[in-house]
């Protein structure tokens, strides 16, 4: 979406985890010692933070603050506990489900990806069913179908259009 121009802020979130082969430092994530993700919570500087298979995640909070001060539409990439604490802060805000169309889809993509042991794919695996139970906390669920990219923007593109038509549309404010 944001390599085709779509006008939103992208928060781009923090972790402790190590930086993978292609991914770049303050886009893909902001790539943190364990030591500058404390500071961060110390200063409560995160809307949300967890961790998650051993590493830390979080959502730094000004970059929020910022774009929605703007009034600009801002979107953020979080697991199901980060929808979740999200949630209760901000009830207002749009919660959107991508699913894969399979767990077995699922795991093909994992491991594509080759970054996780075998125990820590089936960690994620487990964890992707569980999640799956969550799905009423979300206002909409997308199905994630392989070379359908298009398809899953054109999805999120028509929630963001609904739901700027509203009568009465939802605020957000941190």
């Amino acid at each position: 979406m944001r390599k085709l121009g779509r006008p939103f802020h992208y928060v781009t979130t923090a972790t402790t985890r190590p930086k993978r082969a292609r991914e770049k430092n303050g886009v893909d994530y902001h790539f943190l010692s364990r030591k500058e993700f404390q500071q961060m919570i110390d200063k409560h500087r995160l809307l949300e933070w967890a961790n998650v298979y051993g590493n830390y995640y979080g959502v730094p909070k000004d970059d929020i603050t910022s774009a929605l001060s703007q009034g600009v539409d801002t979107i953020v990439k979080v697991d199901v506990q980060g929808a979740t604490t999200i949630k209760e802060i901000l009830p207002q805000a749009v919660f959107i489900f991508l699913m894969p169309p399979s767990v077995e889809e699922l795991e093909k993509r994992l491991r594509r990806r080759r970054s996780e042991s075998t125990e820590d794919l089936a960690l994620r695996l487990e964890r992707a069913k569980e999640e799956i139970k969550s799905l009423p906390l979300f206002d909409y669920v997308i199905t994630s179908h392989p070379n359908k990219l298009d398809e899953v923007i054109s999805q999120i593109d028509a929630i963001i259009a609904a739901e700027k038509r509203r009568v009465k549309p939802r605020t957000v404010k941190l």
